[in-house]
């Protein structure tokens, strides 16, 4: 059986305000198995940051039975937080500071013997590439070096579970794939990732699953593709030598747009390979030639849009 690194049922939280409470979580559940990266996406304030809050231990739920790390959240906390790292949106990094002096404090920080902490960081310095500024203020770093050193100093304690909360928020795109190579390299190494993000393109490029978090519950939850064909306007393309082929693969077929200037057919589909085997099959038993073909997919932008009705970043009434 798959081990699972988190284990969440009915997952609640709620807020008191003077025009009442504002439920935040309201029965999530979660499924994450070791080893894998799980992306949990939502439009601001739909909860994604309180689930991390809690999955942490910084806050306690009001209901639902959790397990982190084989830990039971609410009467093992403290071997839950032996047993994981957080890197959030907002630095933990000491500016002032340099860069290996970071990385001791949090190897003191974890009760590690003086020669094993400088050991670990050493190794953490050459690993995230920073061997060079290691004796330089964080302050002078660069974004998406303090990005490095954050995750790096999240290391120290060997977690077997990371939680990235939005890790790459503000970040050039050089930099951003470059800490995407890092999040791999974790995972190899057995290390389970769970991931919030705004930028859909990360968890599309990252994540073995995807939730999809709206207003406190879940609403959606796959592999990228899976969540990209609950969504229509999926098709196939096809490419012809001439107007004639392109009539008789409209008539053979008997569905799809044909474009007589391109001289291609669009057929739809919901882009599994069932639907391409059906597709080529009956124009091969016509002996009808393509030149060209190409799958059209929805993208997660497109999943995300029509699922919560906003675009990635667009604000809920939710509290986060």
């Amino acid at each position: 059986m798959t081990r699972l690194a988190i284990a969440a049922n009915g997952l609640r939280k709620s807020y008191r305000h003077k025009s009442g409470d504002k439920v935040v979580l309201d029965g999530v559940d979660l499924a994450v198995p070791e080893g894998t990266i799980f992306s949990l996406l939502g439009p601001n304030g739909a909860g994604k940051t309180t689930t991390v809050q809690i999955l942490s231990t910084l806050i306690r739920a009001d209901g639902g039975e959790v397990r982190v790390a084989g830990h039971d959240l609410n009467r093992q906390a403290d071997d839950v937080r032996g047993a994981i790292g957080v890197t959030g949106q907002y630095s933990a990094v000491d500016k002032l500071l340099t860069g290996e002096e970071n990385l001791l404090l949090m190897a003191d920080l974890k009760h590690l013997p003086k020669r094993a902490g400088r050991k670990k960081a050493n190794e953490l310095l050459e690993r995230f590439d920073l061997v060079e500024a290691a004796g330089k203020p964080a302050a002078t770093y660069s974004g998406g070096m303090r990005r490095r050193l954050d995750l790096a100093m999240t290391l120290v304690g060997d977690p077997r579970l990371i939680f990235l909360d939005e890790p790459t928020t503000g970040l050039d795109p050089r930099s951003r794939r470059a800490m995407w190579g890092i999040v791999r390299d974790l995972v190899k190494n057995g290390v389970t990732i769970f991931l919030t993000t705004q930028y859909l393109e990360e968890a599309d490029e990252l994540a073995d699953r995807i939730a999809l978090l709206d207003h406190g519950r879940l609403i959606a939850e796959g592999t990228a593709e899976e969540l990209k064909r609950l969504i229509p306007g999926g098709h196939v393309l096809l490419r012809f030598a001439d107007p004639g082929r392109l009539d008789a693969a409209r008539r053979i077929l008997g569905v799809g747009t044909p474009d007589l200037e391109a001289l291609t057919l669009q057929v739809p589909s919901d882009g599994s390979v069932r639907v391409i085997r059906q597709v080529l099959a009956a124009l091969d038993e016509h002996a009808i030639e393509i030149d060209e073909m190409s799958m059209h997919t929805p993208d997660l932008d497109d999943v995300f849009l029509t699922l919560t009705g906003r675009q990635a970043g667009q604000s809920t009434e939710a509290l986060r």
